[in-house]
């Protein structure tokens, strides 16, 4: 297995976390917060309930208030161990009792709150008959840039999870291609994923030949050829926070244009790359990027955003896309993955996982980006 494993998170960090995210609330002009389980919660907290359940759990934050989270009793014991938790009240409630009660007296009657994205639609529902007064914002409308900025021991974990990537990929490079079908090959990142630390795989895409024309193909039981292009994306998490590479590699020797396709797509990766820097705006990577794709005549088979987002998600805000006007923070980090795609043919995606440093940016993955030839 790859790399060292960073000290955990404290109560200290959790508590910091979530003093910040009740001030952006209230700069958001919201009188709160209310997570439930998810990588909201994760991240504020360091609870993960252990699965998905239709009793209430649910954090409330509001400036100048006690953080509370809202537990069912079953589950109290768990949540009384998360890392966080000595950073905030717990209030568990029993099977039998109205859980919207016990949350309701938390909040003020017509405030207006951010609620993470993930919460399900049957509590807050609940939570809006018991208090007719309250409206809502999705988190990723209200507070879209609350986990974007990464602190050190954050940008640490995404490089070790950014090197054990690599180091999946320095392996699978060695493996044969030709005569195994897709599915075998994404058995196998998968594995080393694992192998190099990794406790979830999110995905393991292998898009051989024509199949690498759709930019989110998912493995099927095609047999890779002899000749044929093959885009490789797969990442997940480890300790945590995610990883998140493509590389395209050709079995044997490509053609001339192939060649050309993939240079012009290393070049487009490059520029993207060079124009990440604090204070420039997201859509600036994007436009960088497919300039160089554009100019080359393959602007029309650029069909995704240049970028998005990781941290303790494979994909979150900030998003490298026209429009997106947010500027680059020294902290944030996000994928830098131009394409090309010709449809019935082959495709090519280059992606590095990019964190902004305080005069430029600096990659958090480091192998090859020329094209790699494989047996």
């Amino acid at each position: 297995m790859s790399g060292t494993v960073p000290a955990p998170f404290t109560a200290d960090d959790h508590r910091a976390r979530m003093a910040r995210a009740a001030r952006a609330a209230a700069d958001a002009g919201l009188a709160g917060l209310l997570v439930s389980p998810g990588p909201d919660l994760v991240w504020l907290t360091g609870y993960a309930p252990t699965a998905e359940t239709e009793r209430l759990t649910l954090l409330v934050l509001a400036p100048g208030r006690e953080p509370v989270l809202v537990v069912p009793a079953l589950e109290a014991p768990d949540a009384e161990k998360a890392r966080g938790a000595s950073a905030l009240t717990l209030r568990d409630w029993t099977d039998g009792k109205d859980p919207y009660l016990a949350a309701a007296d938390l909040l003020d009657p017509d405030g207006r709150y951010g609620v993470s994205d993930n919460t399900w639609a049957m509590h807050l529902l609940a939570l809006q008959r018991a208090l007719p007064g309250t409206s809502y914002a999705a988190l990723t409308d209200a507070l879209p840039m609350l986990r974007a900025v990464k602190d050190a021991a954050e940008l640490e974990l995404l490089a070790a999870a950014g090197a054990a990537a690599d180091a999946a990929f320095e392996d699978i490079r060695t493996v044969p291609f030709a005569g195994r079908r897709e599915t075998d090959v994404a058995a196998d990142l998968a594995e080393l994923l694992r192998h190099h630390g990794h406790s979830r795989v999110d995905f393991t895409i292998v898009g051989s030949g024509p199949n690498g024309a759709n930019p989110h193909h998912e493995a099927g039981r095609r047999v890779i050829e002899h000749g044929d292009m093959v885009v490789l994306d797969f990442g997940g998490l480890r300790d945590g926070y995610g990883s998140d590479t493509s590389r395209t590699v050709h079995v044997g020797e490509p053609t001339e244009e192939e060649r050309r396709v993939h240079d012009i797509v290393r070049a487009a990766q490059e520029e993207g790359f060079r124009a990440v820097r604090p204070g420039a705006a997201c859509q600036d990577v994007d436009r960088a990027a497919r300039a160089v794709i554009t100019d080359a005549g393959y602007g029309e088979h650029f069909i995704h955003r240049t970028g998005h987002g990781i941290g303790v998600t494979t994909h979150e805000p900030p998003y490298m896309v026209e429009g997106e006007e947010q500027p680059l923070v020294p902290g944030m980090c996000f994928s830098v993955e131009p394409g090309i795609y010709l449809p019935g043919r082959f495709g090519v995606r280059i992606e590095d996982i990019v964190t902004v440093t305080e005069d430029g940016g600096r990659r958090l993955n480091d192998t090859t980006r020329e094209l790699v030839v494989v047996d």
